[in-house]
């Protein structure tokens, strides 16, 4: 091994070391999470305190499943949030472009306006939308959760892929239309492919706003069938006579595997898109 490989690997090493505190405290919350989520019922308050269980309780998350009804939450929340992001990107990634390619009165004024927007919490809202939307007809139904996700996050979105459509040279869509190419194909077939990293980036910062999301649902929503995994988890961790705190920990993990599981999928868009915004 040469004295540069070891440098490298000393260097290594202490940054290694240097980061084992961060790596303790953030997975330490994890780690009682799935301690708890394995312990029989039994073993959770003992003292003193075990952090292994005498056996893995592979049971909790099978009763936690069928005594919750938490199937039918968890396919809502995968219902409200795909549509969300769907929706969020049909709206944002046309304004961006636009904000970008064109020249109008106002430009300026509407980009201000949208970082003034991001000030603002969806919390001051809350109580006028739902109004709105007891007017419509629409509470305890997932339209106006989808309807007002992606209103929230649509100014975001503009700002995000504004900034990402910057780096794109225009010469590539002139090459296009002196080939022939309408502005609708060349949109399709050259813009958004080179756009892909900052789309996926985006579509993932929607994605675990909407699945994280909890005081507007439960606002609009009422009745159980129709609760998200966060309602789905309220409700498990604020029981009016005992908390099953085995059964909890096995919803909240089982709530954060398929975010984290499209996160990991996704993450070399992240990667990507992040460099080229750090390049800019």
């Amino acid at each position: 091994m040469t004295r540069r490989m070891r440098a490298y690997y000393r260097r290594s090493l202490l940054y290694w070391i240097a980061l084992l505190p961060l790596i303790v405290i953030t997975l330490f919350p994890f780690a009682v999470m799935l301690s708890t989520a394995l312990k029989p019922r039994d073993e959770i308050f003992a003292f003193p305190p075990r952090w292994l269980p005498s056996h893995l309780a592979w049971q909790n998350f099978s009763e936690m499943w069928t005594q919750s009804d938490f199937g039918t939450a968890l396919a809502n929340t995968v219902y409200v949030s795909v549509l969300s992001v769907l929706l969020t990107l049909l709206i944002g990634t046309p304004a961006a472009y636009a904000l970008f390619r064109f020249q109008f009165r106002g430009r300026g004024a509407f980009r201000i306006y949208l970082l003034i927007t991001q000030m603002v919490s969806p919390i001051v809202l809350v109580l006028g939308l739902f109004r709105v939307f007891v007017q419509l007809g629409w509470i305890d139904t997932e339209s106006p959760l989808i309807i007002t996700y992606a209103a929230f996050n649509a100014a975001f979105t503009v700002v995000m892929l504004q900034s990402y459509f910057s780096t794109i040279p225009l010469e590539l869509e002139e090459a296009a239309w002196i080939d022939g190419a309408s502005r609708l194909r060349t949109i399709f077939s050259i813009f958004l492919p080179l756009a892909r990293p900052a789309v996926a980036v985006t579509a993932i910062v929607i994605l675990v706003n909407v699945w994280n999301e909890f005081v507007i649902a439960l606002t609009l929503l009422r009745s159980s069938a129709n609760y998200t995994l966060q309602l789905k988890v309220f409700t498990l961790a604020s029981s009016l006579y005992e908390v099953e705190w085995h059964h909890t920990m096995a919803a909240v993990l089982v709530a954060t595997v398929p975010i984290a599981i499209v996160f990991v999928w996704l993450q070399r868009y992240l990667i990507s898109g992040m460099g080229a915004g750090a390049l800019k």
